[in-house]
């Protein structure tokens, strides 16, 4: 996809009512600082429209970003950050919840895990509930310059079984320093939204 204009549309907190999108919805999940941020700012070609933090638990809210007005890319809260209340945590996973129960223009969604670590707990959950849910999370995994390539395959694999995903799960490997795996990420973007389209027309 080429980037003609890209701006921040719409911002929902825990008390807001989510927007009613004329566009499809592209969700993006992870838990915090696994990088979302960084790889929707890839995404977008901007550097800092997604802001990105050291510090954790920074994304309490949705954000949705308009493409082209053609397509939304959604930043839902970060989940699993330890030094946040349990009444905060539960908060962010109502709204995680409503967001991908209510949105009625969800078309996909793309689950951040950690390349270097095997998928935590909160990992596991979050992709069990959404296929609960009907939806088959595409995984991307960050922080892919991290890692030496040598080792690429055995973390992916680690990936692979600790979500139970099987072989036809996909797994995108990612590194926002090189941009590896931005156009592969667009390119599956771009099918779904030729698939999406040519369901409407036929």
């Amino acid at each position: 996809m080429v980037i003609k204009s890209v701006n921040l549309e719409t911002v929902c907190g825990y008390t807001s009512k989510l927007p009613q999108s004329k566009y499809p919805e592209i969700a993006f999940a992870g838990k915090s600082n696994v990088g979302k941020s960084s790889l929707i700012n890839a995404l977008m070609n901007r550097k800092a429209l997604a802001r990105t933090s050291s510090q954790p638990g920074k994304t309490q809210t949705i954000n949705y970003y308009n493409i082209n007005d053609e397509l939304y890319l959604v930043d839902l809260p970060g989940y699993g950050y330890a030094k946040v209340s349990e009444k905060e945590k539960e908060k962010w996973g109502e709204l995680i919840e409503r967001y991908l129960n209510g949105s009625q223009m969800l078309m996909a969604v793309f689950l951040l895990v950690d390349i270097r670590h095997e998928p935590s707990k909160n990992d596991k959950l979050m992709y069990d509930w959404m296929v609960y849910q009907g939806y088959e999370p595409v995984i991307i995994a960050t922080k892919a310059d991290k890692i030496k390539r040598s080792q690429l395959s055995k973390n992916i694999s680690a990936i692979r079984k600790g979500l139970n995903l099987g072989e036809k799960g996909i797994i995108i490997p990612f590194s926002s320093e090189t941009k590896n795996g931005r156009d592969e990420i667009w390119a599956l973007v771009d099918e779904m939204l030729s698939a999406s389209y040519g369901d409407e027309e036929s």
